[in-house]
């Protein structure tokens, strides 16, 4: 549910901070469970990991959507 979520939020965003996408997903996923951002943090990871995202170039702590 926190991977579809992430995926959801940088499918309309395409390019997103990391505070504003663990802020944005919690916000989202607070109408059904109390995310700890740690973990949402790991899902952003394995999205990392399986090339759903990627880190920007030019600043670390942005995310682009790649899928």
């Amino acid at each position: 549910m926190i991977e579809a979520t992430i995926v959801k939020v940088m499918k309309s965003r395409r390019r997103m901070t990391h505070i504003d996408l663990i802020t944005e997903a919690s916000k989202i996923l607070s109408n059904k469970f109390n995310p700890d951002p740690q973990v949402i943090k790991k899902r952003i990871e394995c999205l990392i990991e399986r090339e759903y995202l990627e880190r920007c170039k030019e600043d670390h702590k942005c995310y682009k959507y790649l899928a």
